[in-house]
């Protein structure tokens, strides 16, 4: 009997780009150290779709040969793998628990009472945020605990701490680059500031994979804006403390409708990279503002140039900000919430 069984989108053999796969395996690795790899077993749902029989098979395997099931769908995946897994677990009579990738899920159910009832019968619920937690209680759901995101990587200690005061100001996005991480946002305010001061004191490097949808018009504002603006290509995650250090900020602009806690602020944290992203979703609750960076609102026009122009107005206040990013990165060690999880699980 396995004390933990995993189905999870792993990434097949591709490389790690996305934060699905990413929380996956980190959380494979984690629960692994603390049982043992002969405790462990787990499905890899990278293009399920293609192997449904094998992989319906694989899923009954699971739940008979372990104590306790995980599961982490994503969006798309959620209306077969939670049927299914509630179905086995019925059958079975085993534990199972998901943890939720994301923050889309209070919205995507409210109307589908067919799904909550079967998210109901899940033995624990893992989400990214606590306004989460109040949105899925406010439907009637009980079983729902905190798990914020967490990433396997060391951060800087304080004497790497990098302070560079040279002109232009290093700025830079680290996510997906499509239109609704606000990757066109980024580029406009950079741009502005640039125009107003009549000289190049802002630059900004994108790093990340192109959506398919948005390749053509991230193209042309490369283009327009080459003088300031360049595209650094995809780092893998390991790598991502090394990259972001040098940078004075880093710009999250999102207003993508299924945002939860994004890696990249712990990329950022780790690094002692202060953050200016916008009040969307669960941003406001992980960025403190004027102390790990500055939060601003959406649907104020020119906003984000103003925070720019804020922070490069006050340098010894960014510097600061550095310290307590550092500090802050301290609260989301893989360890210490793994081991809540389990403390969750097996109570």
């Amino acid at each position: 009997m396995y004390k933990v069984g995993i189905c999870a989108n792993f990434g097949g053999n591709q490389e790690l780009v996305n934060g699905q796969t990413i929380k996956s395996i980190i959380f494979r690795d984690e629960i692994i150290k603390k049982f043992g790899k002969e405790k462990i077993k787990s499905i890899d749902t990278y293009k399920w779709n293609k192997k449904k029989i094998n992989l319906f098979i694989n899923c009954i395997k699971l739940m008979m040969k372990c104590e306790h099931v995980v599961i982490l769908p994503a969006q798309n995946g959620v209306k077969v793998f939670i049927p299914l897994f509630v179905f086995l677990k019925k059958i079975f009579r085993k534990k199972l628990h998901y943890i939720v990738i994301g923050g889309w899920l209070p919205n995507f159910i409210e109307k589908k009472k067919f799904l909550k009832r079967l998210i109901r019968r899940i033995d624990s619920i893992h989400v990214e945020s606590n306004s989460m937690i109040k949105k899925l209680e406010k439907q009637m759901l009980n079983n729902v605990y905190y798990m914020p995101n967490f990433k396997d990587i060391k951060p800087l200690s304080c004497n790497e701490l990098v302070y560079s005061k040279e002109l232009p100001y290093k700025f830079c996005t680290f996510s997906r680059v499509c239109k609704e991480k606000g990757i066109g946002d980024a580029i406009e305010a950079i741009s502005q500031i640039n125009k107003n001061r009549e000289e190049i004191i802002c630059k900004l490097d994108i790093y990340g994979p192109i959506d398919e949808n948005y390749d053509k018009e991230f193209k042309e504002l490369l283009s327009n804006h080459k003088d300031y603006v360049s595209y650094r290509g995809v780092i893998s995650f390991d790598k991502s403390v090394e990259t972001l250090k040098n940078y004075f900020m880093l710009l999250f602009p999102t207003y993508y409708p299924g945002e939860g806690f994004a890696g990249t602020l712990l990329d950022s944290f780790a690094a002692g990279v202060p953050v200016i992203a916008t009040n969307w979703r669960y941003n406001g609750e992980i960025i403190a503002d004027g102390k790990t960076g500055y939060i601003y609102e959406l649907d104020k026009e020119g906003e984000l140039k103003r925070q720019i122009e804020k922070a490069i107005s006050n340098v010894d206040l960014v510097w600061k900000m550095k310290e307590n990013s550092l500090k802050e990165y301290e609260k989301y060690q893989p360890q210490k919430i793994i081991s809540d999880f389990i403390d969750i699980i097996e109570n």
